[in-house]
C-alpha cells in the first residue's frame, strides 16, 4: 500500500500524546525563535533538540521521506539562488571578508558567505521536523477542537480539520484513477518520453478535479442539511483536555523561546559573528 503524504499517523509516543493546541503553540515559540535568530549557536542546540523530539515522536523517516527529499530540493535551489542574486550578503554581514575561491567579479566564494549560508540551512533543518510532526502527530479532528478551544472560530477549526482530512482522501483519488487510467493502456512509467508522460498526466488531473468539485459538492450539502453554522458554539468528538504533561511543554517552549532571543539580540545583533 502506498504511504499518504502528509497524513496523520498514528503511533503511541509522547508526542501523539499532546493535545493538537499544545503542538500549534510549540510550533509557533519554535518557528519564531528560528526564523528570529542567526546566531549558529542557538540553531545548533535547536536541531538537536529537533531530531531528539523526531526520535521520541516514533514517525520514521520512510513515513516523510518523499517530503524530506522535495524540501532537500528546494533547500538546494534556494542556496543556489542566494548566491546568484547576493553572493556579498555574508560580507556585507559580518563585516569581512576571507576569499577561498575567486571566480570572476563579485563571484567569489568567501568563508562569510559559506557561513551565512550555512544559518540558512541549518534553519530549514530546524523548522522542517517541527513542522512534519505538527502535521502527522495530529488528527485533524482533534487538532480542531484543541483550535476551538483556545478560542478560534469553530467554523475556521473545521475549514482546517477538512482540509488535513481532503490531503489523503486526494491521494486515494489520484492513485484509483491513475490505476484506472493504466489499465486502459495508458502508460505514465519512465518507458514512456517525458513529454508523452505529460500528456498522459491530464487524463488524470481532469477526472482528479472533477471528482474533488463533486466531493465538495456533497460535503457541503451535507454540512448544511445538519445545520452546521447555525449556532456560536459546538460539541466536539475528538476533544482532548489540556493534561499536565501540555502544560509543561507549553512553559518550556515558552521559556526556550526567550532563551533564545536573550542569546540573540544580547549584544544588539542577531548574528552570531565567529569573525571578530
Amino acid at each position: 500500500m502506498a504511504v499518504e503524504l502528509l497524513s496523520y499517523i498514528e503511533r503511541k509516543s509522547p508526542v501523539h500524546s499532546l493535545s493538537g493546541a499544545t503542538k500549534l503553540i510549540v510550533f509557533l515559540a519554535w518557528s519564531s525563535a528560528a526564523m528570529l535568530t542567526y546566531d549558529t549557536r542557538v540553531l545548533l542546540v535547536m536541531l538537536l533538540l529537533s531530531l531528539a523530539i523526531f526520535a521520541i515522536s516514533k514517525v520514521q523517516i520512510r513515513d516523510i521521506s518523499f517530503v524530506l527529499y522535495f524540501i532537500l530540493a528546494f533547500l538546494l535551489l534556494n542556496n543556489i539562488a542566494i548566491y546568484i542574486f547576493s553572493p556579498q550578503e555574508g560580507v556585507k554581514i559580518y563585516g569581512s571578508s576571507h576569499v577561498i575561491i575567486d571566480i570572476i567579479g563579485r563571484y567569489n566564494i568567501t568563508i562569510e558567505q559559506l557561513f551565512y549560508q550555512l544559518n540558512i540551512t541549518l534553519k530549514y533543518f530546524v523548522v522542517t521536523p517541527a513542522a512534519l510532526l505538527f502535521i502527522v502527530t495530529t488528527h485533524p479532528s482533534e487538532f480542531a477542537a484543541s483550535l476551538n478551544r483556545i478560542g478560534v472560530s469553530y467554523k475556521i477549526s473545521y475549514a482546517i480539520s477538512l482540509t488535513l482530512r481532503y490531503i489523503p482522501d486526494i491521494q486515494r483519488e489520484f492513485r484509483t484513477i491513475a490505476q484506472s487510467q493504466q489499465a486502459r493502456g495508458i502508460d505514465m512509467s519512465k518507458n514512456e518520453k517525458l513529454w508523452k508522460r505529460v500528456g498522459n498526466a491530464s487524463t488524470i488531473i481532469f477526472p482528479l478535479i472533477l471528482s474533488s468539485l463533486d466531493r465538495i459538492e456533497v460535503v457541503s450539502n451535507a454540512m448544511e442539511l445538519r445545520g452546521f453554522g447555525k449556532n456560536k458554539k459546538r460539541s466536539w468528538y475528538s476533544a482532548k483536555p489540556f493534561k499536565r504533561g501540555d502544560y509543561i511543554v507549553i512553559i518550556v517552549s515558552i521559556l526556550l523561546l526567550i532563551l533564545s532571543l536573550i542569546i540573540t539580540f544580547y549584544d544588539g545583533n542577531r548574528f552570531y559573528n565567529p569573525f571578530m
